[in-house]
């Protein structure tokens, strides 16, 4: 289960055993004296999971577009997410929600996979060449800098040996 829920590990276990007694969400959220929407939730994952609705799932499975696709088509269709959910093993029924509302958006290009990182910039292009005399006054200042450096350097170690 996420470490960001508001609820702690307790409160999570015993609502997972007033699931499985038959209680629904929003009543055990009010027997356990909490807001509803996280037990909404992890009722929803207990409907998929069952009692290892606790157990953590591997948050970084990739799905393919045709994969996507299909289960939003199959949404679309009339099945029910925590039935998809189930067959398909996704983490939580509100990846189907998430992929059709997605879909409805965007389209089937909202489902293909993203491009990761930074996007690739252009390569620069060809200034004009620099002039030699351009040249020669840029390598001109470099030196004074660099006599100037040397200079502050000379002078401090002639302090330190005062």
């Amino acid at each position: 289960m996420q470490d960001s829920s508001s609820l702690s590990e307790e409160q999570r276990e015993a609502a997972i055993a007033l699931f499985e007694n038959g209680w629904g969400a929003k009543a055990a959220a009010t027997s356990l004296g909490v807001r509803s929407k996280p037990v909404i939730r992890i009722h929803n994952l207990w409907r998929v999971r069952g009692g290892t609705a606790l157990v953590t799932k591997s948050t970084h499975r990739q799905f393919t577009f045709e994969f996507k696709l299909a289960a939003v088509r199959r949404f679309q269709a009339g099945e029910s997410q925590v039935a998809l959910a189930k067959e398909l093993e996704l983490s939580s029924p509100d990846l189907v929600k998430k992929w059709a509302r997605i879909y409805r958006n965007e389209g089937e290009d909202g489902l293909r996979p993203k491009v990761r990182g930074r996007p690739i910039s252009p390569p620069k292009a060809p200034t004009e060449p620099e002039s030699e005399l351009q040249r020669l006054r840029r390598e001109n200042e470099h030196l004074r800098a660099e006599v100037a450096f040397l200079g502050k350097v000379n002078a401090l170690r002639d302090e330190e040996q005062r």
